[in-house]
This record gives C-alpha cells, structure tokens and sequence, in this order.
C-alpha cells in the first residue's frame, strides 16, 4: 500500500528512523512531522527525514493516510485526545510505545470507533541509548521484531497494511495480546534499563567521588550500562505505565540476587559456578537463535 501522507508525531530516533525507513521503501509520498522541539524539528527537515513541520495536530493530520506515534508514552492519551476531533475515519493509526495496555486505554477513552477500526498498536524492539533525529537512521529496524497487538476491533486490513509497512523497512512482524507484552518486556527491557540506571546510581551514591571509581571501568562495565544513557523522560514514562509488571520483575531480581548473596556467604564455589553456567547457556543459546533468524 501507498501512503500518500503520513504523519509522524514525535520525531526523535524511533519516529525520525521510521520516518526514513518508510521514504527507503517507498511506500510513503509527504511526509509530515510534528514534535515540541523546534530545533529537532529544523534538523529533520534539513536531513530530509520530514517534508514539512506542522505546528499543530489538527492540521498535520488533515487528510491522512497514517499517523505513527512515536512520542513518550505518557503523552499518549492527551495527543490521542487531540487527534479524535480532526481525524479522518479512514486514517491507519499506530504507534511505536513501549508499554501497551495504556495505550489501548487510551485509545478506548478518546478514540471513535471508527478509528480503533484502523488503531493497530505496535512496539519496534529496536533503539539505541542516544534520542532525537540527529541519533535516526533508515535501517534502524533491519532485522529487528515489531511486535503488534491489535484491539478486537481493529480490522483484518489495517493490521496487514501495517504489517506489510513494518517488513518493508525490514523487520519480523508478530502479534500479541498486550498484557502478554507488557510481561515480556518488562523482563527482556525494562527490567534492564533499569538496573543500568540504578548500577550507576550506586556508584553515585556509594563513593564520594565517583568518577574515581569509574576510571578505572572497563569494557564490561561500559556495555553492562551502555543503557543507561537512554532518554530519562522516555524511561520514566515506560516505568510509571509498566509499573505493576516492572514492580513483579524487581521482585523476582532481587530473589536472585538474595541466592546468589547466600552462596556466596555459605562459600559454595559449586553452585557459584553452576549458577554462572547456567547463565552463559542461556545466553549463548539466546545469541545463536539471533543470529540464525537474522540470515
């Protein structure tokens, strides 16, 4: 499918990257950019990422094709409020957020139904620890999964059309009931981005000069928190609306840090290591499938 319009709302790394990647592909015509920064916005122009700067919603979205929405998920529900009274009801809608419930939620509060007939929620497991358009590039999402998860309501075409979109610019599309996905990644993302924020946390907190202790950090240290340069304001957002599966995955971390400090007291060398192969196994076998469905 052709998209004659489409509109990107929230223009940083997953907006600006998907916003290059669909131009690629050429499935996309003009493309129009909305965001709060004025400046961010002048460099996607500059780049060719956008066509054109919108000032407001109402008339970004005027005559449509598709809307992506790739802002912070906290900001969901009042632009999907904002969108309700200027969208066209034929107009695909979708969106690139982290957690899925509340966005659903708020699609069901501000929506019609006749856009949630063509609301098609959806989740690019890609990104990288820098934000905005300068950090976007089109093959972002090259082998990548998108992970879709579509209301009742939403028809059988909107899903395809977003389906064939998401594997034109390269990725591996699955659907998925969303508290399924907001369970997953609360373990496999969220859950890391934030022992990243909270490793650096300590090392803020437990030494009265840091940046001592971290000049001596090595390779390992800086991929085990590579993380933690991500967006504050985006991870904020994703922890508050994931918060009770987050909360759960905590719980379970903390269980398994508590074994591995009484192992260590009791001197277990056995069961230290069979810990620690037990880890490498599943990660080694992890990173094989990887690399086998990336081919």
């Amino acid at each position: 499918m052709q998209f004659n319009k489409v509109v990107v709302i929230g223009v940083g790394l997953i907006g600006g990257s998907f916003a290059a990647a669909i131009r690629k592909s050429g499935m996309a015509g003009r493309i129009v950019g909305v965001g709060r920064s004025q400046r961010n916005m002048e460099h996607a122009l500059t780049r060719h990422i956008v066509d054109e700067i919108a000032t407001d919603i109402a008339s970004a979205v005027h005559n449509a094709d598709l809307i992506f929405l790739a802002m912070p998920v906290g900001q969901t529900s009042d632009v999907m409020m904002q969108l309700a009274a200027h969208v066209q009801a034929n107009t695909i809608i979708t969106d690139a957020g982290s957690t899925k419930q509340d966005v659903i939620a708020a699609a069901h509060a501000h929506l019609p139904l006749q856009s949630r007939h063509h609301f098609v929620p959806g989740h690019p497991i890609a990104g990288a620890e820098h934000s905005g358009v300068q950090a976007a590039q089109a093959d972002l999402y090259q082998n990548r999964h998108v992970i879709l998860t579509p209301l009742p309501e939403t028809s059988p075409e909107s899903i395809e059309h977003i389906r064939g979109l998401w594997q034109a610019c390269g990725a591996h599309v699955s659907l998925m009931a969303a508290d399924e996905h907001d369970r997953v990644l609360a373990a496999t993302s969220h859950l890391p981005h934030v022992l990243a924020f909270t490793l650096m946390n300590h090392l803020r907190h437990g030494a009265s000069q840091p940046n001592d202790l971290l000049r001596f950090a090595g390779s390992g240290f800086r991929d085990f928190t590579r993380i933690a340069s991500s967006s504050p304001e985006m991870w904020r957002d994703i922890c508050l609306a994931n918060r009770e599966s987050l909360l759960a995955q905590i719980e379970a971390y903390q269980n398994e840090l508590q074994a591995l400090a009484d192992i260590l007291q009791n001197v277990d060398a056995k069961a230290l290591e069979q810990a620690f192969s037990q880890a490498r196994a599943l990660r080694e076998n992890w990173l094989k499938h990887t690399q086998s469905t990336s081919k």
